[in-house]
């Protein structure tokens, strides 16, 4: 059974991975000002382009300071006098953005760690290039009758997370495993929706479990006719690597000062939201679409650090449980040279 449910998984990551990212799956983003200055420097060639992906939720907050703040226009401007003209992609999945760098159309992507490790022991032409955030996860259920891995193991209770293969799927199994099941023993029951999709399927009925971190699993939490399955809590906590970045191979090799701009705009962003955090809040709760307070609740909640913290021990455990063919030979092995951490 094991066997048949890897070769399912394997089918669908390759035909993610070879699919290319329709329209439906990504909202892109370039601010006026930007436009502008592409226009005014194209004639001469003077101006460079940088392809951005993330996806939904809190953990992503430093990238709005990023965007509202211009912080790569500027580092890169200051270093070489010239203009970059900053697209930001919104995609679903940490697998939309390994097809977008794959193909060539983006250079750098945010995701979970366990979709990043995969893509680069998978020869997808990136590594890790800063840690985002940690968050805190949870497992919220629907039906007053699961009341833990026990009620879900065998049974057609569908758990909604973000893909097959996503740092949710790997911490499920990192629970599983915990709790003495087979990591795998619910790889069946799995549907692949983003994050705010999961939690209108819980809410509705669509779904019997989510698996989700903030601010999502907060807002569940809230909610009285949901209940948490507590094995996942801990599996994975607030200060392990949960959303890193990944450069492209290419833009780290061809062009090091836009790479060094975006280091150093991470870093900044990073900086600040710890620093400022009620200041942060009011920019990001636009894009996350929070209050104010409720934007500065889930911000303190998080964990924000630009260094990596058990990528390795997560590698190991994707490698040792067949969600990766091998493990990499080294934490350096999964990170340019500037990333420190473990």
């Amino acid at each position: 059974m094991k066997n048949k449910i890897l070769k399912t998984m394997v089918v669908c990551m390759m035909t993610v991975l070879l699919a290319g990212c329709g329209g439906s799956d990504k909202a892109q983003e370039t601010s006026g000002s930007q436009k502008d200055a592409a226009q005014e420097q194209s004639t001469d060639g003077e101006t460079a382009a940088l392809n951005l992906a993330y996806q939904y939720g809190v953990a992503y907050a430093p990238l709005s300071i990023v965007k509202e703040q211009e912080l790569i226009e500027k580092a890169y401007e200051e270093a070489t006098g010239k203009k970059v003209t900053v697209t930001w992609n919104q995609m679903s999945s940490g697998a939309d953005i390994n097809t977008g760098i794959s193909a060539g159309s983006i250079d750098a992507g945010f995701m979970g760690a366990a979709p990043a490790i995969t893509g680069v022991t998978k020869g997808v032409g990136y590594k890790i290039f800063t840690n985002l955030s940690g968050q805190e996860h949870g497992l919220m259920t629907n039906d007053a009758n699961i009341k833990s891995f026990d009620d879900l193991i065998g049974s057609s209770n569908q758990i909604a997370l973000v893909n097959i293969g996503s740092i949710q799927h790997i911490l499920l199994a990192m629970a599983l495993e915990n709790a003495g099941y087979d990591p795998h023993a619910l790889d069946a029951n799995i549907v692949a929706m983003a994050h705010p999709d999961g939690m209108a399927a819980l809410e509705s009925g669509n779904a019997s479990c989510h698996l989700t971190s903030n601010p999502y699993i907060f807002k569940e939490r809230q909610e009285e006719n949901l209940h948490e399955i507590m094995d996942v809590t801990q599996a994975w906590g607030i200060d392990d690597s949960f959303i890193v970045g990944v450069a492209s191979e290419t833009m780290h090799d061809n062009d090091p000062d836009l790479y060094q701009a975006l280091c150093s705009a991470i870093e900044k962003a990073v900086d600040y939201i710890n620093d400022n955090q009620e200041e942060a809040a009011k920019i990001t709760c636009e894009f996350d679409g929070n209050s104010e307070q409720e934007e500065l609740e889930y911000i303190q909640k998080s964990k924000y650090t630009t260094e990596t913290s058990n990528l390795f021990e997560l590698a190991s455990f994707m490698a040792r449980t067949e969600f990766i063919e091998s493990a990499p030979e080294s934490y350096e092995a999964l990170v340019f040279e500037n990333v420190s951490g473990n």
